[in-house]
């Protein structure tokens, strides 16, 4: 009779840990989830990678932005292609750094960088 007892009660148990493993998978996941977010918050190296990307990011527009700036309106159909293809070089950026921006915003818990632009806008059309 003991047996059947520990053989039925073992059935149960593993029964019960069995419908509880999502419960359990779902609480450790949340909790992982909670223990990243704040170590990347805090943490220096993340921080800093972010800003080095950010940096780089801004750095790659602007450059292509002033090219824009320089050729758009020109008579030379040569220059005029630069200045549309540097614009699509810096409106890829803007909606790259746009989403990056996006993404890693809980670095900075809203208190952003100064030389760090928390968007880049969109370059229009072109040849006036």
């Amino acid at each position: 009779m003991k047996k059947i007892l520990a053989a039925v009660l073992t059935v149960v148990l593993l029964a019960l840990a069995f419908a509880a493993g999502p419960a359990i998978r779902a609480f450790r996941n949340r909790y992982d989830y909670a223990v990243q977010k704040a170590d990347d918050a805090t943490n220096y190296r993340t921080l800093k990678e972010v800003e080095d990307t950010c940096r780089a990011m801004i750095a790659s527009y602007e450059a292509d932005k002033l090219t824009f700036e320089q050729y758009d309106g020109s008579d030379s159909a040569e220059k005029q292609s630069w200045a549309d293809q540097a614009r699509m070089r810096a409106n890829r950026t803007a909606a790259n750094y746009n989403e990056y921006i996006r993404k890693n915003s809980f670095v900075w818990a809203d208190a952003v960088p100064a030389d760090i632009d928390e968007k880049l806008d969109y370059i229009g059309g072109g040849h006036e």
